[in-house]
């Protein structure tokens, strides 16, 4: 997958002398990350055969695509350096920290007569959603994912719920905690407080929970109505009951490793050019050890039962690989500010006076959210603020506020705008569920979101 990536970094400690400056990058360098955003979105459909079976090597072929012309223009230092920082700063971190959620989520059975009722559903909804600031919108979602499909595998209809799962367990539920989601961890690493968003977002977060559970009760009542499905019999109801309680401890060391990372700081080392902080590196060992282990001692029976396969984190492993390559120079142009070729839509977040628009870094940061990575989105506008946490806190709140609503929220309006949605999808194809395409998906998200985040706009941005 990144053997185009390695062609770059075969001499980065020798080449990477070079310094790219963001300033001079034209809007002509987010072309190879368009063009794998329009490969994820249309060729599913209008070549599902190929994608399917080379998606890892169209995927890399974007990648080239950027790399090759970078290394001609900048040199082959700078495409070498940025190809390194992506792997080692953003990629590993991100990639071992779901693998590990992945593997320990897929070996917790929630066992028990789960019918799914819309009563049930909500229910389920409901608690992923609460559980996703406490382990994460990752953690959540793999935990989760499985009992809903199970207890859903008799209904006809059931594609909402799961588009209805990525809304609310893969994106808003995480808004309460730095825990919940990277935007909001990559804030308390800058000095926000740990309780901020769980005061400060509190209302915005029930507010869409609330309105988004009543609405997918309606939807699946009409359907359940709709359908008349025949639940079905398998004797006495079984008790709810979990097995792989020794992942269920895994996944607690998971957030705590997460944790650590804010609180415990050491220093940094230097791998082949590129500084990274000690507790990370301790962070990506933890990770890798936490899925030998749950690979090691989770019985091969209880996956099975789980529905367990290794093919949607194969999938999200090798496009996220490019996800994170061909989107580096567009945020570099934003972090560029007035500065950079994305100075027009930068001057928007200030009126005349100069002050900053509270709905307008709403709908900017969760706009870029939605597409981009939404952690490094976040930081962006968060040092485009200002980036003293201490303002933030207080005088700015309403900025920060907006800036982590907008970075939460609106990274369910995509497959690709928070790990998790791709993930769901994933999983939810494998065990036989239709899903909408990428295009599809942003229709239920325009439908269903974006007149929840205007009325969001109007009670708390203006």
């Amino acid at each position: 997958m990144l053997a185009a990536v390695g062609l770059a970094l075969g001499s980065a400690p020798a080449l990477a002398t070079e310094a790219m400056d963001p300033r001079e990058l034209s809007l002509l360098w987010g072309l190879p990350f368009l063009g794998l955003l329009l490969s994820i979105a249309l060729m599913p459909v209008m070549a599902g055969h190929i994608w399917h079976h080379h998606y890892g090597k169209i995927a890399a072929g974007w990648a080239a695509v950027l790399l090759l012309p970078f290394a001609i223009v900048f040199g082959p230092g700078a495409a070498a350096q940025e190809a390194w920082h992506v792997l080692v700063q953003e990629y590993l971190p991100f990639t071992t920290l779901l693998l590990a959620l992945y593997t320990a989520g897929g070996g917790v059975l929630l066992r028990g007569s789960l019918v799914g009722t819309p009563g049930t559903n909500v229910a389920l909804l409901a608690v992923g959603t609460v559980l996703a600031s406490v382990m994460g919108t990752t953690g959540a979602s793999m935990l989760l994912i499985r009992p809903v499909l199970r207890a859903n595998a008799f209904r006809r209809r059931k594609t909402h719920t799961f588009i209805f799962f990525i809304f609310l367990v893969s994106n808003i539920g995480g808004s309460l905690t730095p825990l919940g989601d990277p935007p909001l961890y990559l804030g308390f690493l800058r000095g926000v407080g740990f309780f901020w968003t769980t005061t400060h977002l509190f209302a915005e977060f029930l507010f869409c929970t609330v309105l988004l559970l009543a609405l997918y009760w309606a939807i699946d009542s009409w359907a359940w109505a709709k359908e008349n499905p025949v639940p079905p019999v398998t004797g006495p109801r079984e008790r709810l009951a979990i097995e792989g309680w020794l992942n269920v401890a895994l996944i607690g060391g998971i957030v705590g490793c997460v944790l650590m990372q804010g609180v415990w700081q050491p220093g940094e080392v230097t791998i082949l050019g590129e500084h990274i902080g000690l507790e990370r590196l301790v962070a990506i060992g933890a990770f890798l050890a936490i899925t030998c282990l749950s690979i090691r001692f989770t019985p091969a029976a209880l996956r099975e039962a789980n529905g367990f396969a290794w093919g949607a984190m194969a999938e999200v492993a090798k496009l996220f690989a490019a996800i994170f390559i061909c989107m580096a120079p567009v945020l570099s142009i934003l972090r560029a500010g007035l500065e950079g070729a994305a100075a027009p839509l930068v001057a928007l977040t200030s009126d005349a006076a100069g002050q900053p628009i509270p709905w307008v870094y709403f709908w900017l940061t969760g706009g870029l959210s939605s597409f981009l990575d939404n952690a490094p989105t976040y930081l962006v506008f968060f040092n485009m603020a200002g980036g003293d946490p201490a303002h933030l806190m207080g005088p700015g709140a309403l900025i920060l506020a907006a800036i982590s609503c907008g970075a939460v929220f609106m990274g369910a309006n995509s497959y690709i705008g928070n790990a998790p949605n791709f993930m769901v999808k994933a999983i939810v194809e494998e065990q036989g569920v239709r899903m909408p395409s990428f295009f599809g998906y942003c229709a239920w998200a325009v439908a269903m979101l974006v007149p929840l985040f205007i009325l969001v706009t109007f009670i708390f941005f203006r």
